[in-house]
């Protein structure tokens, strides 16, 4: 629940309630519970399944007294036509959503009919009901009306009533997407005058190329979505030639395969952004050939090119010549293959962004005078086949803000980067690159904040000496940098001692030795993950000094820590949702102050030497989803406990010395159906009969019970566990002495 107070009144002006009551079926709501506060400009109860409300108490009973209300939303509630009558007396509404209901349009004794009361209506969200064709005649009453969402409705066919919007001079923003709509031309096709409609999203539809056009009065219109409907083949777009204001055409996911019979664009001379992405374009090649369609798209500045089929970069890069004042170009995911020859962006040298991501492209091409690209702020080339050094060019680049060469085969030093002063974010990830332990190409990188550079190799060099880094990161990745034995023993990067900014450090699988570096949390009050597992840390596992209150996730797994867990790690880290130690040496009791922890949803301790009883308040925790405690040395009886936890998805209590008999347990309080999804409770010291309750737990995925000293048969129950494997082990072994081991997965 959210409330809002008039600052100076200090009277209730808005109320939150959205998603504060769950039903199965709808209830009926008392709206006159709201009319004490007389202030009140907005009011959401979305999400509580509101059917309608009690006869006598509906929302008209607020019209007198909360003449101020200007917000109504009641998304996502079970709300059919008969709720019209009721809002419609709330003249001062500004804003209503109804979207996500059981609205049909109806035009009965309470039906839409009394929508136009509303005449103050700015923002109407419909979308998401079950509206037909005949709700644009109840439209025709909101004067005032600028936003009106129907996308996600049963509208289809031609929108004949289209004309009934008429009214709505003001409307700037039209959602019809979603539907089966498959053209918006009325039948004289002059009578459409929404003269201030700027964007029209038909995205979702069932546009083909012989409907793709529109009817004369939408002057205005700057944005058009026309994604994912069924235009194909060579796509004409002289039935846009009235758009003449546009500037945003969104033709994505659908089947278009060329451009050469695209006419009408000497019309939309104000197109500024075009999105063709995910269709069956092979060539810009025709840009290239033809001078007309250069000069159409002159003024053309982003260009969505993603997820086709464009393969020859040579011809591709070459028609870029087609777009002289671009500035985005975004090719990903295509089948480019060959060089990037530099020279060919030479047309474009306005560029700012420039995406090439996950192509084949594997070498670049560096001629003599050819363009820097001096203004490019953006460029991503991962997931290519580049190999070699990185290229000097690069170091050209001086405005770069993003560099992105990740999962390529880049090998050798970084100094080109070292120019780059204006970076602030790098990817090196998963390449052959060597990364200085100095950091030294970077010390320079003034901007820099976010650095990625997993899976590479790094290499033992001086530490800056006197030469402080002039960045301060907030984000730093660099897993598995080791790549052979010898380079064991490395101490931590000198140059973190000097960051106080740092939000994400994952420094995993590097071997650094030393004690655990927990002056990051400290020198970086705002850190909120920290993975340093699978190194060499070892000693006593210290914690800050003072509270940590963004600690999010703290993983020293795998390393050679010793000792105890501190037991003030709780008020040390008082919102933590993760927390991994195991593979390490640590000793003694789980501190029970972890079953207290609100946020800890993740909690990995295997694989040491704990020992001690496991609080049945852990398992039972609510926030709690996945327990691993496999193979220390914990003993009592947890079997109450695990199959009766209602929230937990995964528990793993394997390798212990836990005892205790299952058929002797008061089944009586458990919920079966919210069972946890795995239970692994093998080696252990678990004894007597399988009890047949086991064949209820029907959230059960995986359960495993072996090395235990269970005897007698198999329960028949264990066939309602609707398991292929299981019931083949059941029905064909039931009345057999259970052996040693029973793992059962479904």
């Amino acid at each position: 629940m959210g409330i809002e107070c008039n600052t100076t009144t200090r009277r209730l002006i808005g109320l939150s309630l959205n998603s504060t009551r769950y039903a199965d079926e709808g209830w009926y709501l008392n709206a006159s519970l709201f009319l004490p506060f007389v202030d009140l400009k907005s009011l959401y109860l979305s999400g509580n399944a509101i059917a309608g409300c009690i006869q006598n108490e509906g929302f008209e009973k607020l019209s007198s007294n909360l003449s101020n209300l200007e917000i109504l939303d009641l998304r996502v509630n079970y709300l059919n036509d008969n709720i019209m009558l009721s809002l419609s007396e709330l003249s001062s509404l500004r804003y209503l959503s109804l979207a996500n209901n059981h609205l049909e349009g109806s035009s009965d004794r309470n039906g839409f009919q009394w929508l136009s009361r509303l005449s103050n209506l700015e923002t109407l969200d419909l979308s998401g009901n079950s509206l037909k064709n005949n709700i644009m005649l109840h439209m025709n009453g909101l004067s005032s009306l600028k936003t009106l969402s129907l996308g996600g409705n049963l509208l289809k066919g031609k929108l004949l009533h289209i004309q009934e919007l008429n009214n709505l001079t003001k409307l700037k923003y039209l959602d019809l997407s979603g539907n089966k709509i498959d053209s918006i031309s009325n039948q004289d096709e002059t009578h459409l005058r929404l003269l201030n409609l700027e964007e029209l999203d038909l995205s979702y539809n069932l546009f083909r190329n012989n409907t793709f056009s529109f009817p004369k009065g939408l002057s205005s219109l700057k944005s058009l979505k026309m994604c994912w409907n069924d235009l194909q083949g060579s796509l004409d777009i002289k039935g846009l030639e009235n758009l003449t204001n546009l500037k945003e055409l969104d033709v994505s996911g659908n089947r278009i395969e060329s451009l050469e019979s695209y006419k009408g664009l000497e019309n939309l001379a104000n197109l500024k952004e075009l999105d063709l992405s995910e269709n069956g374009i092979e060539s810009l090649e025709s840009y290239k050939d033809d001078a007309t369609k250069r000069q159409q798209m002159i003024h053309l500045e982003e260009l969505y090119l993603d997820e086709n089929l464009l393969y020859n970069s040579s011809t591709v890069f070459a028609s870029l010549s087609g777009f002289p004042n671009l500035k985005s170009l975004s090719m990903r995911s295509n089948q480019l293959k060959g060089s990037l020859d530099m020279k060919d962006l030479d047309a474009v040298s306005n560029l700012r962004e420039l995406y090439l991501t996950s192509n084949q492209l594997k070498d670049f091409v560096i001629q003599k005078g050819c363009c820097d690209l001096k203004k490019l702020e953006v460029l991503d080339l991962s997931g290519n086949a580049f190999e070699g050094m990185l290229p000097n060019y690069l170091g050209n680049l001086t405005s770069l803000r993003e560099l992105d060469v990740s999962d390529n085969h880049f090998s050798g030093n970084l100094t080109p980067l070292s120019n780059l002063t204006s970076l602030e974010y790098l990817s090196l990830s998963r390449n052959h690159l060597e990364i200085p332990t100095s950091f030294a190409p970077f010390v320079n990188l003034r901007n820099l904040k976010v650095f990625y550079a997993d899976e590479n190799k790094m290499v033992m060099e001086p530490s800056f000496h006197s030469s402080l880094p002039k960045f301060q990161l907030r984000f730093i990745s660099l897993p598995n940098c080791i790549t052979s034995p010898d380079q064991l023993g490395f101490e931590l990067l000198t140059f973190l001692h000097y960051q106080y900014d740092l939000r994400f450090v994952d420094l995993s699988g590097n071997k650094f030795s030393g004690t655990p570096p927990i002056w990051l949390l400290e020198n970086n009050t705002k850190l909120e993950f920290l993975i340093l597992r699978g190194n060499a840390f070892s000693g006593l596992l210290s914690l800050p000094s003072a509270p940590n209150l963004n600690a999010s996730l703290v993983d020293i797994s795998d390393n050679k820590l010793q000792g105890q867990i501190p037991s003030h790690i709780c008020s040390t880290f008082p919102h933590l949702r993760g927390l991994f130690l195991s593979k390490n040496a640590i000793e003694g009791h789980i501190p029970p102050c972890l079953s207290g922890m609100m946020d800890l949803s993740t909690l990995d301790l295997s694989n040491n030497q704990l020992s001690g009883r496991l609080p049945d308040e852990l398992i039972m925790k609510k926030s709690l989803f996945m327990l691993r405690l496999s193979n220390n040395n914990l003993s009592g009886n947890v079997i109450p406990a695990v199959f009766n936890t209602n929230r937990l998805i995964g528990i793993h209590l394997d390798g212990n010395n836990f005892s205790g008999e299952m058929e002797k347990i008061d089944v009586s309080i458990f919920e079966f159906s919210s069972s946890p999804a795995e239970i692994d409770l093998s080696n252990n010291k678990l004894y007597g009969k399988l009890p047949g309750w086991i064949g209820n737990l029907s959230s059960l995925q995986s359960l495993a019970l072996s090395n235990n000293r269970f005897e007698g048969s198999i329960p028949k129950e264990f066939c309602n566990l609707n398991s292929y494997v299981v019931g083949n082990f059941c029905c064909t072994l039931y009345k057999s002495i259970l052996a040693k081991s029973l793992v059962f997965f479904r």
